[in-house]
């Protein structure tokens, strides 16, 4: 294979990412080595793609820094080493409490998605025009067996005469 024709293959791209099988890998690492044209492709490669995630990076809002700051001197985060520590070593030192960041959060609202609250309403407002139909018809007829109640008896009091 040229060496054009490798650098355009995507074989680079995949191997800076870090989704290349472990042969690709080892096929980056020794063209790298031998052709200074793939290593120098590589390097460029790296630079761009460091450059594009850098300019297109979305920062996290500034209200989720004062909701995950905590004291540095109280809860210290500690790296794992997992080099130095033993099996039993690791599996007690993750149960402990202190390897954990408590974060405390103060907001006790719901939050549902936009499309939802147009929906709500309008089950509100249905539910209330819902309720004075049901209601007014309740009442309707009631007051329509009263006046039948009240013609049974002019009836039997005219039909008594």
């Amino acid at each position: 294979m040229k060496t054009q024709e490798y650098i355009q293959s995507g074989i680079l791209e995949a191997y800076l990412i870090g989704i290349a099988s472990e042969e690709d890998a080892q096929e980056v690492e020794l063209m790298q080595a031998s052709n200074p044209r793939i290593s120098t492709a590589l390097t460029n490669l790296q630079t761009d793609i460091v450059q594009y995630f850098n300019t297109n990076a979305v920062p996290p809002p500034p209200i989720l820094k004062s909701k995950l700051a905590f004291d540095d001197t109280q809860n210290e985060i500690k790296k794992w080493d997992f080099t130095q520590q033993g099996t039993n070593s690791k599996s007690k030192n993750l149960n402990t409490k202190e390897n954990f960041v408590e974060v405390e959060f103060d907001n006790t609202h719901i939050k549902v998605h936009k499309y939802w609250r147009p929906t709500f309403i309008a089950v509100f407002v249905l539910s209330k025009i819902f309720l004075a139909l049901a209601l007014y018809f309740y009442f309707k007829s009631d007051s329509v067996e009263q006046e039948n109640a009240r013609l049974k008896q002019e009836l039997e009091i005219r039909a008594g005469k």
